[in-house]
């Protein structure tokens, strides 16, 4: 432990804690998701490696995102999250008004131009493009940055109501109609955000009110056609809801809409320990759906039992610890608010898809964060790892001792520049004295005369020479 300490104390441990477990996660996600698409990929198009040179590409794409992120000031954040968050709300409009159209007319996508709508994505000339994950990181600049502009006044209800509620809500909805997972994960990042900005508890009581409100609404309208739902037919929200509250009996499940947390529980219990070795798994032969990205864990309980299970979570944890570090022990309010709604966003998203997986949450489609197919959110969630990656750098001793002993130019030019010294904290002025108040120094006797300059109120030179000696 005191050798664990000694590393942990080191300047630079929160940004090698980050790149490890990062790294770490990356590369046992592709990893999986070879061999979790790899029989498929073969069967259907002779290529068994079609989708993990895809997830590859997104990945290189993704550390390039990272390389940049991590070399931008704080200022740059904080002035990209408006821009970022319109971005991510003009896509999220354009894609529910053509489903919407695509419902009206009964067609499964709608397509304008070289823009095609489908379900979660929007194809923008052949390539798949989730607004969804782009409104994770927009929610963190944006809200990070109006949090630490309010600063004291987020004592009061009105200034913590605008603009941030607005703006969370019309999100939600956006989001929620057609991702209820994904409007989950945007949840705890607002949580994640009013509890690094120490919000009193009372607005966390009436906020998880409204928001189960909402979701029940949510819920409720995907009998009218949210999500995969269809008007006239079962609301599958519902049924997965009580899918958690009441499971039914395994022979039951094989008939009805759990199947896919039947096969899943079969996975988990078929790898037992240690597994049944790296591509090994049976129920990635088209037995488990979304095998690949929902369920991946499933597949990994398989094929590397419960140690491999620990890997991953142990890495997840480590993560989570590296954030909240971050997020402790940088000094500006802005850093400190984002660290902690990227931390909260990735490890919520990861607790719901394992919970979902192992039985513990109910299912909600959210992928498995590094891990799980899918370009879009490898790309934005690389980019936040890069972001957290910046501000560990930024830390108070990790900033003085890169400048004690800065790196070669060459390393500053190709992988990040120096981050600026923490500045010495001011003293807080004190208070302005208020309108009509007499200093104490030219404060009025009784009898209403001043005090003469140098003499002090309440003592005399009375008594002669002889006496003052004594």
């Amino acid at each position: 432990m005191a050798a664990l300490r000694g590393l942990l104390a080191r300047p630079l441990a929160s940004y090698y804690l980050l790149l490890s477990s990062a790294g770490l996660l990356l590369l046992i996600g592709l990893t999986m998701v070879f061999s979790a698409t790899s029989v498929k990929d073969y069967a259907e198009g002779g290529d068994a490696s079609a989708s993990v040179t895809k997830q590859a590409v997104f990945a290189v794409i993704g550390i390039v995102a990272f390389w940049a992120c991590q070399r931008l000031p704080a200022r740059t954040y904080r002035a990209l999250g408006r821009p970022v968050l319109a971005v991510a709300i003009g896509l999220l409009l354009v894609l529910n008004l053509l489903l919407a159209y695509a419902r009206l007319t009964g067609q499964e996508s709608a397509r304008i131009g070289p823009i095609e709508a489908k379900l979660l994505w929007l194809f923008v000339g052949g390539v798949q493009v989730q607004p969804s994950e782009l409104a994770k990181l927009a929610l963190v600049l944006w809200g990070a940055h109006v949090i630490a502009r309010k600063g004291v006044a987020l004592g009061w209800w009105k200034e913590l109501a605008t603009p941030l509620f607005p703006v969370v809500g019309l999100l939600f909805v956006l989001v929620g109609y057609n991702d209820l997972g994904t409007m989950l994960c945007l949840l705890a990042i607002v949580v994640g955000l009013l509890w690094a900005a120490g919000v009193r508890m009372r607005v966390f009581a009436a906020l998880s009110a409204v928001g189960a409100v909402g979701i029940g609404l949510l819920i409720a309208v995907a009998s009218l056609g949210a999500g995969s739902g269809e008007r006239g037919q079962q609301n599958y929200r519902f049924a997965r809801l009580m899918s958690f509250v009441d499971p039914p009996s395994p022979e039951q499940c094989k008939l009805d809409g759990c199947l896919q947390i039947y096969q899943g529980r079969l996975a988990i219990e078929h790898g037992g320990w240690f597994g049944v070795g790296l591509g090994k798994s049976s129920l990635k032969w088209d037995w488990l759906p979304e095998a690949h990205n929902d369920f991946i864990f499933a597949i990994i309980a398989e094929e590397l039992g419960v140690v491999g299970c620990a890997v991953v979570l142990t890495l997840f944890a480590v993560l989570a610890y590296t954030g909240l570090r971050i997020a402790r022990r940088v000094e500006d309010p802005f850093r400190r608010l984002a660290a902690a709604a990227v931390t909260t966003w990735l490890v919520s998203q990861a607790v719901i898809n394992i919970g979902g997986v192992v039985g513990l949450l109910p299912i909600t489609g959210l992928p498995l964060p590094f891990i799980s197919d899918g370009g879009s959110a490898l790309v934005v969630t690389l980019a936040a790892v890069g972001m957290l990656a910046s501000f560990a750098r930024a830390e108070p001793d990790a900033a003085r001792a890169l400048h004690a002993r800065p790196p070669a130019r060459w390393v500053r030019l190709v992988w990040a520049p120096l981050p600026p010294l923490p500045g010495r904290r001011r003293r807080p002025a004190p208070p302005p004295a208020a309108r009509g108040s007499v200093p104490r120094s030219r404060a009025r006797r009784e009898d209403e005369q001043a005090a003469p300059r140098g003499v002090r109120q309440g003592r005399s030179r009375g008594g002669t020479a002889d006496e003052r000696r004594r």
